[in-house]
């Protein structure tokens, strides 16, 4: 299992940082979109080989929803979205090509010349607890219970913004429904 593993960590390695390459390759901004959705793709499968499973998955539908709407976003708003006129998503390519040759010469070496640690002990049965107490340490409960406020506010935001809701079509009585819809607008007319 641990070589499969590793030629699915290298296949995706290499298919995240190909596609990478391809968002400054495309002439359109909509391939370089989904380009960049591969790349990020391959990374949530990284780190779900890592075995953190919620993480990896928050990763892939994040970015996976993210990158279809700024595709919609480039075909309604960018001059050149299909590709059909030469154009460069690079600008100063001498001065990105001496930056990234820099940046990625220093990650390899930062990688191959670390200490790397062995590991002492047994993984943990909940990966996922561990790294949330481990980024968040004791305020944990307070970042969940911020999460869910954040998440009930945009609802009754949401709510609160609609001037008609189902019982203002129909009244208290739902079972009772006609044909018309008493209030114009909306979805009966």
């Amino acid at each position: 299992m641990a070589v499969l593993d590793d030629v699915i960590f290298w296949v995706l390695a290499l298919l995240a940082v190909a596609s990478g390459v391809m968002v400054f390759r495309f002439d359109s901004m909509a391939r370089a979109t989904y380009a960049l959705l591969t790349s990020l793709l391959c990374v949530g499968g990284e780190v779900l080989l890592l075995g953190l499973d919620y993480l990896g998955v928050v990763i892939v539908l994040m970015m996976t929803i993210e990158m279809a709407i700024m595709a919609v976003f480039m075909v309604m708003y960018m001059m050149n979205p299909a590709g059909l006129m030469p154009m460069t998503m690079v600008h100063n390519k001498k001065g990105a090509a001496v930056i990234c040759a820099a940046v990625f010469a220093a990650l390899a070496a930062g990688i191959l010349l670390a200490p790397w640690l062995s590991r002492r002990g047994r993984p943990s049965a909940d990966p996922t607890m561990d790294l949330g107490l481990s980024l968040m340490g004791p305020q944990m409960l307070t970042m969940m219970t911020l999460g869910l406020a954040l998440f009930a506010t945009i609802v009754a935001t949401v709510v609160l913004a609609t001037r008609r809701g189902r019982y203002d079509r129909f009244g208290d009585d739902l079972k009772a429904r006609t044909a018309d819809d008493p209030v114009r607008g909306g979805m009966g007319r």
